[in-house]
């Protein structure tokens, strides 16, 4: 069975172009997908890779799967979170992987988008153009 990874590294996913905030807030709804993630990335920065945060989420919402059958087919990657889309976090990757919330109005977030050796990639919209 083949693993579809989501896991980056030396990465920064941005905002997306049309995130509703300008400052990054936390998400209000207890339970929902952007509030597992947030709390999670929050608790412990750099701790779970991309794919080990969205396994954690999967299990917690629906209740236990593995990790061969939760990646035997594509999972779409933390471009898609909704912390990126609504929440205006950035979510940036290591060299090991391992992920961590940035905070769009932050000295951090400015200096990953400054550093030519952190690849970006841009959020993925909510809306088409």
């Amino acid at each position: 069975m083949t693993m579809h990874s989501t896991n980056y590294r030396n990465t920064l996913i941005t905002v997306s172009d049309d995130c509703p905030v300008t400052v990054a807030t936390r998400p209000a709804k207890a339970g929902t997908i952007a509030e597992r993630q947030f709390a999670q990335l929050s608790a412990a920065p750099y701790t779970l890779t991309s794919d080990e945060l969205l396994l954690a989420v999967e299990n917690a919402r629906k209740g236990p799967v593995t990790a061969d059958e939760f990646f035997a087919k594509p999972q779409a990657c933390l471009r898609a979170s909704p912390l990126v889309k609504k929440h205006g976090y950035g979510l940036h990757h290591n060299s090991e992987s391992r992920v961590a919330l940035v905070a769009m109005e932050s000295a951090e977030y400015a200096r990953l988008l400054a550093d030519a050796s952190v690849v970006k990639r841009r959020g993925m919209r909510s809306s088409r153009r």
